[in-house]
């Protein structure tokens, strides 16, 4: 049996989801399960998709939903009841993870703990010298001198969070500070994130959904946040902002109103 389930939330991108599966075949953690929470890609989409599967050295398992519009939290939840570990780690189709990252996320878990991790922001020029061999050869790692020129004089962001600390001094004195969830990195317990039903079904669309309203309610029912920066590192693939639309925050100020931990708008329904 694997030691943690590797969530992958995932929509038609199947060029970036080919160098997130390159970053996962060289990860020093090999007793993994991935589950690609798909919502809704095209059929094409899913005939690639199973060729990569077919030939990746991990388990992987893919559940799909009808393209209904942004239902991210909804194949969330499914792939959660999937899972068939007690770890669950939670990340994006076009976030690769550094060869650490699955390591890092398991070795420093705790009880009643959330672990969140960051990224590093790539721009387009280096997003577009990026292929599956690149990736296996650590080109993201090796090549931290042209990430951080392009930060300075390119469109790369967040450079510094890509840097990987090994001192476990270092470690604590950058992690002092709290930091939020973020929903492309992120773990935790499944019994933790059962404990608060999953994520909240209602928001459909980008950003708070899988990240803000998910922390308030972990932290109300006692489980704390803590912050793997500059251990448990990802590099975020260039792609356009999605719209950031304002109902999401709506729900959110309605949720927290109620002060309930358990949605009844989640895993089960009430």
């Amino acid at each position: 049996m694997s030691d943690l389930t590797l969530i992958i939330s995932f929509y038609n991108r199947i060029d970036y989801l080919k160098l997130v599966f390159a970053g996962l075949e060289i990860q020093t953690f090999k007793n993994f399960e991935v589950i690609i929470a798909d919502d809704g890609s095209d059929e094409n989409v899913i005939k690639e998709l199973n060729y990569l599967i077919s030939k990746s050295s991990f388990q992987v398992k893919h559940i799909w939903q009808e393209d209904k519009g942004f239902r991210k939290n909804r194949i969330l939840n499914r792939a959660i009841v999937e899972s068939q570990t007690d770890y669950l780690v939670f990340i994006d189709g076009d976030c690769v993870p550094h060869s650490e990252f699955l390591r890092e996320h398991y070795f420093n878990r705790e009880d009643k703990v959330c672990l969140t991790g960051r990224r590093v922001n790539l721009s387009k020029k280096i997003t577009d010298l990026l292929n599956e061999e690149k990736i296996k050869n650590k080109f993201l790692e090796k090549n931290q001198l042209l990430i951080l020129f392009d930060s300075i004089f390119g469109n790369t962001t967040d450079f510094e969070k890509g840097i990987y600390l090994k001192s476990h001094l270092l470690r604590k004195l950058i992690n002092k500070k709290s930091r939020g969830i973020l929903g492309c990195n992120f773990s935790i317990h499944k019994e933790d994130i059962l404990s608060v039903n999953g994520f909240d079904e209602r928001y459909e669309a980008p950003s708070i959904g899988e990240d803000t309203d998910l922390q308030f309610r972990l932290e109300l029912n006692g489980i704390k946040i803590k912050s793997l920066n500059n251990i448990a590192i990802q590099y975020h693939l260039y792609h356009k902002l999605q719209e950031r639309r304002p109902e999401n925050l709506r729900l959110f100020e309605e949720v927290k109103k109620t002060g309930r931990f358990f949605t009844p708008f989640g895993i089960i329904k009430e």
